[in-house]
């Protein structure tokens, strides 16, 4: 905030409604994408219906790291630097809610959601397992 009572840029500047880095009101961490839990045997199934629920929530891109974290310039977080950290933060949230609380333990330390659907995907796809037995 300026030294003038008057608010600074970043809370001038609205998000796009088009933007993936909008979160709607109606978005929170406690949200459920899908009824399917991902219980270490179910990858696919799971993961087939997560990407579409992401999709239709305009998220899709941060899984696949098509939407890429902006960089931080002179020590000053951006506008589109702090809406991609929410929802970074509110995707970590809703893949939890639909993981085994047994399985958390696993994914406690990532930083992004994409850094999470990657450690999953290399460990529970059945594309990886058949790398595996060869």
């Amino acid at each position: 905030m300026s030294g003038d009572g008057e608010k600074s840029d970043i809370n001038k500047t609205i998000i796009p409604i088009t933007s993936p880095l909008y979160l709607h009101p109606s978005d929170n961490p406690s949200l459920l994408l899908t009824q399917t839990v991902f219980n270490g045997q179910n990858y696919e199934l799971w993961a087939d219906a997560v990407k579409n629920d992401l999709d239709a929530k305009n998220k899709l891109g941060f899984v696949e790291e098509e939407v890429k974290k902006p960089e931080i310039v002179k020590g000053e977080e951006s506008l589109e630097s702090l809406a991609w950290r929410q929802c970074n933060a509110m995707l970590k949230a809703w893949l939890r809610n639909v993981i085994d609380p047994k399985l958390h333990p696993s994914i406690t330390f990532t930083v992004t959601v994409a850094e999470i659907w990657e450690q999953l995907r290399s460990r529970y796809s059945a594309e990886n397992a058949l790398e595996c037995i060869n």
